[in-house]
């Protein structure tokens, strides 16, 4: 075990101590938005800053590494880039929330937690972790993997375009969505990509990987309970059958 093996199982077991707390607090940005955290920067803005960190640094120490890239590691490298090349160049800037903004804590808070998921995967990938083998393509947690990647990506996408496309719809408010995996629960959007990085986690089988996807239940569990119980508060006739994130369970 390296020690960047190490230093990924602290940060797991980390994620897993504040997991908890996550549930008492709830960050003050999106539709939880207020200014009791300090200065304020765009909305539009915090999300391209914080989400381009995973791209630049991940790509960076990627490509820059000595390890011999192979065939599933150029998958591996493009899989994580679309996926913030997206979150960073494309969805802000699609998002209906001009005028708004978030804490400029958030945003800074935010970008350090990418720079340290960024950093532990593309050290490993780039620089100590093993080269993964051309075989590796047909082993069965990289086919298995990938598909849950890519089903997760797909949950996330759909979900960002009904959401997108009802503040189109509906000005600057909020209302309630309807259809699809919407009518099970409130954020399919985090649902998705908890799923995404699960699926990561298996076709890479490392413990950067495993380490990114536990943060990602870590932080968008508590996120979705949030946003679930903020639907109730403020739609009376929000559908009971559904649940936060989780179908049937949570």
């Amino acid at each position: 075990m390296t020690t960047l093996d190490i230093i990924a199982i602290a940060w797991t077991i980390l994620a897993i101590i504040v997991f908890p707390t996550q549930f008492f607090v709830t960050a003050p940005y999106g539709r939880h938005a207020h200014t009791r955290w300090g200065p304020m920067i765009s909305n539009q803005l915090g999300w391209f800053l914080m989400e381009l960190v995973s791209l630049v640094v991940f790509a960076g120490l990627f490509l820059a590494g000595p390890n011999v890239k192979t065939a599933p590691m150029w998958i591996f490298f493009a899989l994580w880039a679309a996926h913030y090349i997206n979150r960073s160049l494309i969805f802000p800037w699609r998002t209906h929330t001009r005028g708004k903004s978030m804490p400029v804590a958030i945003a800074a808070s935010a970008a350090g937690f990418n720079v340290v998921n960024g950093g532990l995967n593309g050290l490993y990938l780039g620089w100590f972790g093993a080269p993964y083998p051309n075989e590796w393509l047909t082993d069965p947690r990289f086919l298995i993997g990938l598909a849950i990647f890519i089903g997760g990506a797909a949950i996330n996408l759909w979900s960002d375009n009904r959401l997108i496309a009802l503040r189109a719809k509906g000005g600057s408010g909020y209302t309630i969505p309807r259809g699809g995996l919407f009518d099970l629960v409130s954020c399919p959007n985090l649902m998705g990509e908890i799923i995404e990085w699960s699926g990561f986690a298996i076709m890479c089988w490392n413990f950067p990987a495993l380490s990114f996807a536990v943060w990602t239940a870590a932080n968008l569990i508590p996120r979705a309970v949030s946003h679930h119980a903020w639907y109730r508060r403020t739609f009376p006739d929000y559908p009971a059958e559904r649940r936060a994130v989780i179908p049937t369970v949570l």
